[in-house]
């Protein structure tokens, strides 16, 4: 524990006041002397009076310290308020009053500090405040700042308590909170999803059933129905013990919207939370999830092994919840040999990137590379600002020069898009937030067509 002196307001005053009545008393003609005199007893009067007040104080506190205890939850979910407790602890026979201001990681916002609170003798209080992330990654909380006035009024000591803390902020799972309730109800077309596993389809075989109405005819099992009685019909499920693996791009095409403050987070964090939800639907599909990340810096780049289970998801955002994508070029075709090295087995390739028309020449070869073994969906960011300045009213030659400019950069990005992915139906080119849900889509596509 450490602590400051700081001169309260009322000392301030008094020293204030006593240097204006000495300059008064010299400018009225009172001598040099008893000015003097008067100030240096009012001087000595003042430390003394200070020092007692500082003695008195000190030895009040060790009779009865204030104890600091920050109580944290397990992780924080970008742009979700989480309320945080300090718990002040009294165990000593004197009650004080006290301001208190938790440092707080720059990474988050926070409401309700400082607070004045009352801690009465041999007892503990709790304060509560807010606090909302705005990155993902580790944030610290420093030590807490306690600030008291001393006894008679002299000196605020300010003290330092507590200890210092560390908690991670992962990508907000609300989207996938969203669709295990959505599916568990089939009312998924609630958030865009437009195929769902129905009773009978697929290829693999699960199990035999009863007949109901509507069931393929072809899929009744002639010898079950004989020996049952009663129609029976053979129920299929999709095909299990796939790959999924997302190819991450971590450069600076990813940092487009840098600067841009936005309640869904940066395109970068929505492109986190896409194969977050993509990654929840392969797993509950029985599929194996991996990823790699490209684009950065050397030898911080990401590689996590495809595997299934119910852990998985959360093995996969431990991995890569605290990613930033760096202002570094991005080499598809590195990045293709590099996956191609690690991953053997055909698998579902997600590339996520923001395509940008002077990259075909880069991504071209790379998806040529790719697609010898696996199968590539390619989903590109859209950048939301070129749809806002392309819809902004034209007020002026200015603002009419930028939205042509808009539509000219689109329409270009477009059809380089087109020449680079072919007749890929699978491909996207959507914007952050269309993201998620235009992923799932492709996914079932990929599932029901069997192109795995």
């Amino acid at each position: 524990m450490s602590w400051t002196l700081i001169p309260s307001r009322p000392a301030v005053i008094a020293l204030t006041g006593a240097a204006l009545a000495s300059a008064v008393a010299l400018v009225a003609g009172v001598p040099l002397g008893a000015v003097g005199l008067a100030s240096g007893t009012f001087t000595v009067v003042a430390a003394s009076w200070a020092i007692l007040d500082l003695w008195r104080s000190e030895r009040a506190w060790r009779r009865s310290p204030v104890r600091v205890e920050r109580t944290l939850p397990h992780a924080l979910a970008l742009g979700v308020q989480r309320p945080l407790s300090l718990t002040l602890v009294n165990e000593g026979p004197r009650p004080w009053r006290v301001a208190v201001f938790d440092e707080v990681d720059p990474k988050l916002d926070f409401q309700g500090l400082p607070q004045w609170a009352d801690v009465p003798a041999h007892s503990q209080i709790d304060l509560q405040y807010a606090v909302t992330p705005r990155r993902r990654g580790t944030v610290h909380f420093g030590l807490t700042q306690v600030r008291m006035s001393s006894l008679w009024g002299s000196f605020e000591t300010l003290r330092t308590l507590g200890q210092s803390q560390s908690l991670q902020v992962y990508p907000n799972f609300a989207a996938v909170a969203g669709y295990a309730w959505l599916a568990g109800d089939r009312r998924l077309a609630q958030i865009g999803i437009k195929t769902y596993a129905q009773r009978g389809m697929g290829t693999d075989f699960k199990q035999l059933t009863d007949y109901k109405v509507g069931d393929p005819i072809r899929h009744i099992d002639w010898k079950a129905t004989m020996r049952h009685g009663r129609p029976i019909v053979r129920e299929f499920q999709d095909e299990r013990d796939q790959c999924v693996l997302f190819l991450m791009d971590c450069g600076r095409r990813m940092r487009a919207d840098e600067g841009v403050v936005s309640a869904d987070g940066s395109h970068f964090d929505q492109a986190l939370n896409a194969l977050m939800l993509m990654s929840y639907v392969a797993l509950k599909d029985g599929d194996e999830v991996g990823a790699m990340t490209f684009g950065t810096a050397p030898g911080q780049q990401r590689h996590f092994a495809p595997r299934k289970g119910s852990s998985t998801l959360n093995a996969l955002m431990a991995r890569l919840h605290d990613i930033e994508p760096d202002a570094t070029h991005s080499d598809y075709l590195l990045a293709a040999q590099d996956l191609l090295r690690r991953q053997h087995k055909r698998a579902l390739v997600v590339l996520l990137t923001n395509f940008r028309d002077e990259d075909s020449a880069e991504l071209q070869p790379a998806l040529k590379l790719l697609r010898g073994r696996h199968l590539v969906l390619v989903a590109s960011l859209r950048e939301r600002v070129l749809r806002e300045v392309a819809e902004q009213p034209i007020g002026t030659p200015a603002q009419a020069t930028e939205v042509a400019g808009a539509h000219l950069f689109e329409q270009a990005r477009r059809d380089a898009f087109r020449r680079v992915v072919g007749n890929d139906a699978l491909s996207v080119d959507v914007e952050p937030g269309q993201l998620a849900v235009a992923l799932v889509n492709r996914y079932h596509a990929v599932k029901r067509s069997g192109l795995l």
